[in-house]
């Protein structure tokens, strides 16, 4: 027994700790990315519209991280679906058919 739980792989769920923690992170650096680009654009040519457009850059990067990581987890969670353990079995019972009142 001792033998399985030190076989056990323990840095796993620091890593899958760290993959939700760089979303976030990764999300703030594409919002000040683009901040930093549109700060440039209207430094270098005098339109202050341009410093908007920088930032909607940042802010459409930030939301592509997001959507490339729900599909990564999506896949994931197909992938257990698919797996006989955690397959949903509906099964009816007689007492199951019963919608009157129910005295507990």
């Amino acid at each position: 027994m001792v033998e399985e739980e030190e076989k056990a792989p323990r840095i796993k769920p620091i890593i899958e700790a760290a993959d939700s923690l760089s979303l976030g992170i990764s999300m703030v650096v594409a919002v000040l990315m683009g901040v930093g680009i549109g700060y440039l654009l209207r430094k270098w040519t005098d339109i202050g519209w341009l410093f908007w457009v920088g930032v909607a850059i940042g802010i459409t990067a930030a939301i592509l991280n997001v959507y490339k990581a729900y599909s990564k987890q999506y896949k994931v969670f197909e992938e257990l679906a698919k797996q006989p353990r955690y397959a949903v079995k509906k099964q009816l019972d007689e007492d199951d058919e019963d919608y009157g009142e129910k005295n507990y």
